[in-house]
């Protein structure tokens, strides 16, 4: 397949959809990023990309916390909403109807309604350009119970979460394998 070749650019997708949510005392907001993801196992860490211009970045800055929390397809149009309008204007909790919950380890809240959150406190900050990379330990996970089976294993498809990729928002689809199923041996069926 022919390939065109076009100058450097963020083209990585698709990418997590998610709702930050952060505070600084009283003030909470809600900010929607999908420059993040997983860093490292061991101890889990992660990290989010803010530009210094966003209302959350300096509320990020001080309190050195913010939660991650996952977006399912039925808050497709509140993520949408929350990355275009600034929390310096508006209480974005309550123009799109969010209900914020105490997190068990940090100061910002979670989101009520969105089927997982990574509680997560940083550690470093990295000035980028556009953006500064807020790298962050993971603290605490929170999920719906709805997500586990009967033996508690999380069901991460009954979240109905949703991507982002180069300017438009997609559902998650189905399973297609898991990790390692190129390699697995095949069964064999017992004979009797």
């Amino acid at each position: 397949m022919a390939k065109i070749h076009w100058k450097g650019s963020a083209l990585l997708s698709p990418v997590p959809t998610a709702l930050v949510t952060c505070a600084n005392g009283e003030e909470t907001n809600i900010i929607t990023i999908a420059w993040t993801g997983i860093l490292n196992s061991q101890p889990p860490k992660t990290y989010i990309s803010v530009r210094p211009t966003r209302h959350s970045y300096g509320m990020i800055l001080q309190s050195r916390e913010f939660a991650i929390n996952l977006t399912p397809k039925s808050l497709v149009r509140a993520a949408d909403w929350c990355g275009v309008y600034t929390g310096a204007k508006v209480d974005k909790f309550a123009r799109c109807h969010l209900t914020p919950e105490p997190a068990s380890e940090i100061s910002a809240p979670i989101i009520a309604e969105c089927p997982l959150a990574l509680e997560c406190r940083v550690t470093d900050t990295i000035d980028l350009g556009s953006h500064t990379m807020f790298l962050a330990d993971i603290v605490a996970v929170d999920a719906d119970e709805a997500l586990l089976d009967e033996n508690g294993k999380l069901c991460i498809d009954r979240a109905n979460l949703v991507a982002y990729a180069h300017g438009d928002y997609y559902e998650l689809g189905r399973r297609l394998g898991k990790f390692g199923f190129s390699v697995a041996k095949k069964k064999t069926a017992k004979k009797s």
